[in-house]
Protein backbone atom coordinates (compact mmCIF):
# COMPACT_ATOMS: atom_id res chain seq x y z
CA UNK A 1 0.00 0.00 0.00
CA UNK A 2 1.43 3.68 -0.81
CA UNK A 3 0.65 6.84 1.50
CA UNK A 4 -1.67 8.88 -0.09
CA UNK A 5 -3.72 10.32 2.57
CA UNK A 6 -2.54 11.20 6.13
CA UNK A 7 -5.56 11.45 8.17
CA UNK A 8 -6.09 8.77 11.37
CA UNK A 9 -9.37 7.81 9.84
CA UNK A 10 -8.02 7.28 6.84
CA UNK A 11 -5.29 5.11 7.77
CA UNK A 12 -7.62 3.00 10.14
CA UNK A 13 -10.03 1.92 7.33
CA UNK A 14 -7.00 1.07 5.42
CA UNK A 15 -5.87 -0.94 8.28
CA UNK A 16 -9.33 -2.65 8.47
CA UNK A 17 -9.25 -3.46 4.87
CA UNK A 18 -6.33 -6.13 5.54
CA UNK A 19 -9.11 -8.17 7.84
CA UNK A 20 -11.73 -8.07 5.24
CA UNK A 21 -9.89 -8.51 2.13
CA UNK A 22 -7.99 -11.92 0.95
CA UNK A 23 -4.19 -10.88 0.29
CA UNK A 24 -2.27 -12.41 -2.55
CA UNK A 25 0.43 -15.12 -1.20
CA UNK A 26 3.46 -13.14 -1.11
CA UNK A 27 6.00 -14.11 -4.45
CA UNK A 28 8.21 -16.72 -3.31
CA UNK A 29 12.13 -16.35 -5.01
CA UNK A 30 13.75 -19.73 -6.34
CA UNK A 31 17.10 -20.36 -5.17
CA UNK A 32 18.98 -18.91 -7.92
CA UNK A 33 17.73 -15.21 -6.75
CA UNK A 34 17.93 -15.53 -3.25
CA UNK A 35 21.96 -16.59 -3.67
CA UNK A 36 22.00 -13.41 -6.13
CA UNK A 37 20.65 -11.04 -3.05
CA UNK A 38 22.86 -12.63 0.04
CA UNK A 39 26.41 -12.43 -2.71
CA UNK A 40 24.88 -8.71 -3.21
CA UNK A 41 24.56 -7.83 0.23
CA UNK A 42 27.88 -9.48 1.34
CA UNK A 43 29.43 -7.42 -1.40
CA UNK A 44 27.67 -4.36 -0.04
CA UNK A 45 28.76 -4.93 3.35
CA UNK A 46 32.71 -5.21 2.37
CA UNK A 47 31.97 -2.24 0.31
CA UNK A 48 31.28 -0.48 3.88
CA UNK A 49 34.28 -2.20 5.67
CA UNK A 50 36.45 -1.45 2.84
CA UNK A 51 35.57 2.60 3.26
CA UNK A 52 35.77 1.95 7.03
CA UNK A 53 39.23 0.94 6.61
CA UNK A 54 40.91 2.85 4.63
CA UNK A 55 39.79 6.22 6.64
CA UNK A 56 41.46 4.37 8.96
CA UNK A 57 44.55 4.26 7.21
CA UNK A 58 44.48 7.54 5.52
CA UNK A 59 44.29 9.41 8.86
CA UNK A 60 47.78 7.02 10.07
CA UNK A 61 49.35 7.73 7.05
CA UNK A 62 49.44 11.38 7.52
CA UNK A 63 51.37 10.70 10.75
CA UNK A 64 53.92 7.72 9.12
CA UNK A 65 54.55 8.64 5.93
CA UNK A 66 52.61 11.85 4.54
CA UNK A 67 53.82 12.24 1.03
CA UNK A 68 52.96 8.34 -0.11
CA UNK A 69 49.44 9.25 -1.50
CA UNK A 70 50.59 11.78 -3.95
CA UNK A 71 52.98 9.64 -5.46
CA UNK A 72 51.37 6.19 -5.52
CA UNK A 73 47.42 5.71 -6.38
CA UNK A 74 45.57 4.51 -2.86
CA UNK A 75 43.69 2.33 -4.22
CA UNK A 76 46.12 0.50 -6.13
CA UNK A 77 47.21 -3.06 -5.31
CA UNK A 78 50.56 -1.90 -5.44
CA UNK A 79 49.90 0.62 -2.89
CA UNK A 80 48.46 -1.46 -0.77
CA UNK A 81 51.60 -3.85 -0.65
CA UNK A 82 54.41 -0.87 -0.12
CA UNK A 83 52.29 0.36 2.96
CA UNK A 84 52.85 -3.13 4.22
CA UNK A 85 56.70 -3.34 3.43
CA UNK A 86 57.47 0.13 4.02
CA UNK A 87 54.91 2.26 6.31
CA UNK A 88 57.46 4.88 7.26
CA UNK A 89 60.47 6.29 5.35
CA UNK A 90 63.12 5.28 7.63
CA UNK A 91 62.74 2.18 6.72
CA UNK A 92 62.45 2.31 3.15
CA UNK A 93 65.79 4.64 3.21
CA UNK A 94 67.38 1.63 5.37
CA UNK A 95 67.57 -0.14 1.71
CA UNK A 96 69.26 -0.16 -1.22
CA UNK A 97 67.27 0.76 -4.60
CA UNK A 98 67.94 -2.79 -5.57
CA UNK A 99 66.58 -4.35 -2.95
CA UNK A 100 63.25 -1.83 -2.95
CA UNK A 101 62.80 -2.56 -6.51
CA UNK A 102 62.82 -6.07 -6.08
CA UNK A 103 60.71 -6.49 -2.75
CA UNK A 104 58.16 -4.38 -5.10
CA UNK A 105 57.99 -6.63 -7.90
CA UNK A 106 58.41 -9.57 -5.56
CA UNK A 107 54.78 -8.57 -3.25
CA UNK A 108 53.19 -7.43 -5.64
CA UNK A 109 50.08 -9.37 -6.40
CA UNK A 110 49.42 -7.99 -9.80
CA UNK A 111 52.36 -8.45 -12.82
CA UNK A 112 55.09 -5.53 -11.90
CA UNK A 113 58.00 -4.96 -14.34
CA UNK A 114 61.16 -4.54 -13.76
CA UNK A 115 61.39 -1.23 -15.06
CA UNK A 116 58.55 0.38 -13.74
CA UNK A 117 59.38 -0.90 -9.67
CA UNK A 118 62.98 0.82 -10.23
CA UNK A 119 61.36 4.03 -11.55
CA UNK A 120 58.81 3.58 -8.30
CA UNK A 121 62.03 2.98 -6.05
CA UNK A 122 63.87 5.75 -6.95
CA UNK A 123 60.97 8.42 -7.30
CA UNK A 124 59.87 6.92 -3.57
CA UNK A 125 63.62 6.61 -1.89
CA UNK A 126 63.74 10.55 -3.20
CA UNK A 127 60.13 11.22 -1.00
CA UNK A 128 61.59 9.50 1.99
CA UNK A 129 64.68 11.48 2.02
CA UNK A 130 62.37 14.86 1.98
CA UNK A 131 59.61 13.30 4.03
CA UNK A 132 59.11 14.74 7.89
CA UNK A 133 57.42 12.09 10.05
CA UNK A 134 55.28 12.57 12.76
CA UNK A 135 56.11 9.41 14.95
CA UNK A 136 58.67 6.90 14.81
CA UNK A 137 59.72 3.77 12.51
CA UNK A 138 59.01 1.80 16.08
CA UNK A 139 56.09 3.39 16.48
CA UNK A 140 52.86 0.60 16.91
CA UNK A 141 50.89 2.77 14.35
CA UNK A 142 53.36 1.56 11.94
CA UNK A 143 52.25 -2.12 12.48
CA UNK A 144 48.39 -0.62 12.51
CA UNK A 145 48.68 0.60 8.86
CA UNK A 146 50.38 -2.31 7.96
CA UNK A 147 47.70 -4.04 9.47
CA UNK A 148 44.72 -2.07 7.59
CA UNK A 149 46.47 -2.26 4.13
CA UNK A 150 46.56 -6.21 4.31
CA UNK A 151 43.24 -6.38 5.29
CA UNK A 152 42.21 -3.56 2.37
CA UNK A 153 43.91 -6.37 0.21
CA UNK A 154 42.12 -9.41 1.36
CA UNK A 155 38.40 -7.83 0.95
CA UNK A 156 39.20 -6.24 -2.58
CA UNK A 157 40.25 -9.94 -3.63
CA UNK A 158 36.89 -10.87 -1.51
CA UNK A 159 35.23 -9.03 -3.61
CA UNK A 160 36.58 -9.78 -6.75
CA UNK A 161 35.81 -13.03 -6.27
CA UNK A 162 32.14 -12.62 -5.68
CA UNK A 163 31.76 -11.10 -8.24
CA UNK A 164 33.29 -13.93 -10.39
CA UNK A 165 30.43 -16.20 -8.51
CA UNK A 166 28.26 -14.31 -9.32
CA UNK A 167 28.80 -13.76 -13.18
CA UNK A 168 29.44 -17.95 -13.22
CA UNK A 169 25.82 -18.47 -11.49
CA UNK A 170 23.90 -16.18 -13.66
CA UNK A 171 25.73 -16.35 -17.21
CA UNK A 172 23.23 -17.72 -19.72
CA UNK A 173 20.32 -15.84 -17.78
CA UNK A 174 18.15 -13.92 -19.75
CA UNK A 175 17.77 -10.89 -17.34
CA UNK A 176 21.82 -11.03 -17.37
CA UNK A 177 22.18 -11.34 -20.96
CA UNK A 178 19.43 -8.22 -21.45
CA UNK A 179 21.37 -5.99 -18.94
CA UNK A 180 24.89 -6.94 -20.19
CA UNK A 181 23.53 -5.14 -23.80
CA UNK A 182 22.66 -1.83 -22.20
CA UNK A 183 26.05 0.39 -23.08
CA UNK A 184 27.45 0.98 -19.68
CA UNK A 185 26.61 -1.82 -17.73
CA UNK A 186 28.98 -4.08 -16.66
CA UNK A 187 29.65 -7.59 -14.86
CA UNK A 188 29.36 -6.24 -11.12
CA UNK A 189 26.46 -3.61 -12.23
CA UNK A 190 24.33 -6.11 -13.68
CA UNK A 191 24.77 -9.04 -11.59
CA UNK A 192 24.17 -6.41 -8.49
CA UNK A 193 20.98 -5.17 -9.77
CA UNK A 194 19.79 -8.85 -10.28
CA UNK A 195 20.47 -9.27 -6.73
CA UNK A 196 18.33 -6.33 -5.55
CA UNK A 197 15.39 -6.29 -8.10
CA UNK A 198 15.19 -10.60 -7.98
CA UNK A 199 12.73 -11.94 -10.44
CA UNK A 200 11.52 -9.42 -12.53
CA UNK A 201 8.82 -11.66 -13.98
CA UNK A 202 7.04 -11.79 -10.73
CA UNK A 203 6.10 -7.70 -11.06
CA UNK A 204 3.05 -7.17 -13.40
CA UNK A 205 3.98 -3.79 -15.36
CA UNK A 206 6.79 -1.37 -14.72
CA UNK A 207 4.66 0.67 -12.14
CA UNK A 208 4.91 -1.80 -9.73
CA UNK A 209 8.58 -2.02 -10.19
CA UNK A 210 8.60 1.71 -9.98
CA UNK A 211 7.55 1.31 -6.69
CA UNK A 212 9.71 -1.86 -5.39
CA UNK A 213 12.47 0.37 -5.98
CA UNK A 214 10.99 3.38 -4.34
CA UNK A 215 10.95 6.56 -7.08
CA UNK A 216 7.40 6.23 -7.73
CA UNK A 217 5.08 9.96 -6.54
CA UNK A 218 3.95 10.24 -3.28
CA UNK A 219 1.34 12.86 -2.99
CA UNK A 220 1.06 14.17 0.51
CA UNK A 221 -2.53 15.81 1.51
CA UNK A 222 -5.11 16.52 4.36
CA UNK A 223 -7.80 18.57 2.87
CA UNK A 224 -7.20 21.31 1.75
CA UNK A 225 -3.95 20.86 2.12
CA UNK A 226 -1.59 19.83 -0.40
CA UNK A 227 2.54 19.93 -0.70
CA UNK A 228 4.54 18.86 -3.76
CA UNK A 229 4.94 15.72 -4.97
CA UNK A 230 8.21 13.84 -4.21
CA UNK A 231 9.27 10.39 -4.99
CA UNK A 232 8.14 7.54 -2.36
CA UNK A 233 11.18 6.06 -1.02
CA UNK A 234 9.48 3.14 0.51
CA UNK A 235 11.43 1.42 -1.72
CA UNK A 236 14.50 -0.72 -2.03
CA UNK A 237 16.99 2.11 -1.08
CA UNK A 238 20.33 -0.23 -1.76
CA UNK A 239 18.87 -0.53 -5.65
CA UNK A 240 18.44 3.12 -5.84
CA UNK A 241 21.81 3.33 -5.03
CA UNK A 242 22.89 1.07 -7.80
CA UNK A 243 20.70 2.46 -9.94
CA UNK A 244 22.01 6.21 -9.49
CA UNK A 245 25.03 5.55 -9.76
CA UNK A 246 24.72 3.30 -12.72
CA UNK A 247 23.29 6.58 -14.55
CA UNK A 248 26.33 8.37 -13.87
CA UNK A 249 28.47 6.09 -14.85
CA UNK A 250 26.46 6.07 -18.34
CA UNK A 251 26.83 9.75 -18.54
CA UNK A 252 30.81 9.74 -17.91
CA UNK A 253 31.09 6.62 -20.47
CA UNK A 254 32.28 7.34 -24.20
CA UNK A 255 32.02 5.17 -26.85
CA UNK A 256 28.46 3.20 -27.48
CA UNK A 257 25.39 5.46 -27.88
CA UNK A 258 22.68 5.31 -25.50
CA UNK A 259 18.86 6.56 -25.44
CA UNK A 260 19.04 7.21 -21.51
CA UNK A 261 21.98 9.31 -21.78
CA UNK A 262 20.82 10.80 -24.69
CA UNK A 263 17.29 11.46 -23.22
CA UNK A 264 19.39 12.94 -19.63
CA UNK A 265 20.65 15.76 -22.31
CA UNK A 266 16.92 16.51 -23.60
CA UNK A 267 15.72 17.14 -19.81
CA UNK A 268 18.68 19.20 -19.21
CA UNK A 269 18.48 21.67 -22.58
CA UNK A 270 14.80 21.89 -22.36
CA UNK A 271 13.41 25.84 -22.17
CA UNK A 272 12.76 24.61 -18.30
CA UNK A 273 15.61 22.28 -17.89
CA UNK A 274 14.95 19.98 -14.68
CA UNK A 275 18.09 19.60 -12.02
CA UNK A 276 20.68 16.91 -11.93
CA UNK A 277 19.02 14.29 -9.60
CA UNK A 278 15.50 15.14 -10.96
CA UNK A 279 16.61 14.33 -14.82
CA UNK A 280 18.70 11.09 -13.22
CA UNK A 281 15.87 9.64 -11.52
CA UNK A 282 13.76 10.23 -15.09
CA UNK A 283 16.32 8.37 -16.82
CA UNK A 284 16.18 5.44 -13.54
CA UNK A 285 12.12 5.43 -14.65
CA UNK A 286 12.84 5.20 -18.36
CA UNK A 287 15.43 2.42 -17.60
CA UNK A 288 13.24 0.54 -15.82
CA UNK A 289 10.30 0.39 -18.31
CA UNK A 290 12.54 -0.44 -20.69
CA UNK A 291 14.42 -3.42 -19.25
CA UNK A 292 11.03 -4.70 -17.96
CA UNK A 293 9.89 -5.05 -21.57
CA UNK A 294 13.35 -6.55 -22.71
CA UNK A 295 13.19 -9.04 -20.05
CA UNK A 296 9.88 -9.98 -19.89
CA UNK A 297 9.97 -10.62 -24.10
CA UNK A 298 13.63 -11.24 -24.22
CA UNK A 299 14.71 -9.37 -26.29
CA UNK A 300 18.26 -7.19 -26.35
CA UNK A 301 19.30 -3.67 -26.17
CA UNK A 302 19.53 -2.10 -29.61
CA UNK A 303 20.12 1.76 -29.50
CA UNK A 304 18.72 1.93 -33.11
CA UNK A 305 15.47 -0.10 -32.25
CA UNK A 306 15.05 2.72 -29.05
CA UNK A 307 15.21 5.64 -30.70
CA UNK A 308 11.69 5.61 -32.12
CA UNK A 309 10.19 4.69 -28.29
CA UNK A 310 13.01 8.28 -27.47
CA UNK A 311 11.11 10.32 -30.25
CA UNK A 312 7.95 9.45 -28.69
Amino acid sequence: MRRHKTDISDAHELAKTHFKLERETTYVHNDYYEQMRAITRYYDEIDEELILLRNRMHAILHLTFPELERLITPSSALFLNFVQLYPHPALLLADSKTIIKNRLKNNTRKILSLERAEKKATVLLEAAKNSYPAIEPTDIRCNQVRDYARRIADLMEKKDQLVKQMVMMSEGRKEYTVLRSFPGIGETTACRLIGEIGDIRRFKNAKQLNAYVGIDIMRYQSGNTQYSDRINKRGNKKLRKILFFMICTMLMAKGKPNHLVDYYYKLKTQPQRKPHKVAILACINKFLKVTFQLVTHGILYDYESALPAQKS
